[in-house]
């Protein structure tokens, strides 16, 4: 008699592979300012400077090329901390008008997931628009 197989065919890629995973979910449509804010002489500061390198990347910004990303570097041996603005015409729906993420004990990759989970959630979803049949007969034509 055989035990049937039981877990994933496969194994998961690991922490780079979900770290890629949240960053193409990240939409920061609904982001007016981001302000990450460490002190480089830390214990815990690694992941939220990798969490900075991630989000300054050009495809990310281009998402939203209004919002501002601003850091600071203090030296006051403070936690470090993500500070997120909201757009005000999100704001009207949502009862937050910003986020901040005190970053000591997280990991980038559950920063970024936070990040998706109140940031990219407020995002207003994408009109996708189809061509009608005349657009494509002109688009043949040329």
């Amino acid at each position: 008699m055989s035990i049937p197989y039981s877990g994933t065919f496969r194994r998961s890629g690991g922490v780079v592979s979900a770290i890629g995973k949240q960053l193409k979910a990240v939409n920061l449509k609904a982001a007016r300012r981001i302000t990450v804010k460490f002190d480089p002489f830390s214990e815990n500061v690694t992941h939220t400077r990798n969490f900075l390198h991630y989000i300054s990347s050009p495809k990310i910004a281009l998402t939203n090329p209004n919002c501002v990303l601003k850091t600071e570097v203090v030296c006051d041996r403070s936690e470090p901390t993500v500070d997120i603005s909201i757009l005000p015409s999100i704001t009207e729906s949502a009862t937050l008008k910003s986020v901040t993420l005190k970053s000591g004990n997280l990991t980038c990759l559950e920063l970024l997931q936070l990040l998706n989970k109140h940031i990219s959630s407020l995002a207003p979803p994408e009109q996708i628009v189809t061509p009608t049949k005349l657009e494509k007969k002109k688009g043949k034509k040329k």
